[in-house]
């Protein structure tokens, strides 16, 4: 995923500026591919981590984090839809090495 250099914003306070993942289908563990319109419960998503405000303590720029998509607010920049949150808001950190590119990251 590729990560602007530079973004014409500086976060503010508590505030986590993410790129969510766009992925449509899911695999399951058992190799069954799930389409984007199956209906599902509650379900978290994941994020990169693009910017951070200055009172940010437990995440990072690079950072992979699970968060909820009904406690957001989407902002566009250069034409690319973004998510804003607060830190309190995040519910997970994705451990380094445990993420292989691909959708194998669930709770």
């Amino acid at each position: 995923m590729a990560v602007p250099e530079q973004l014409p914003v500086r976060m503010l306070h508590d505030r986590v500026l993410v790129l969510p993942d766009d992925a449509a289908e899911r695999k399951s563990s058992a190799g069954i591919l799930i389409p984007a319109t199956a209906a599902v419960g509650k379900r978290l998503s994941w994020a990169a981590v693009v910017a951070v405000g200055p009172h940010v303590r437990q995440v990072a720029t690079g950072d992979k984090v699970l968060f909820d998509p009904e406690d957001k607010a989407e902002v566009e920049l250069h034409g690319k839809g973004y998510t804003l949150l607060r830190e309190r808001d995040l519910h997970a950190v994705a451990a380094p090495g445990d993420t292989d590119g691909g959708t194998g990251l669930y709770l």
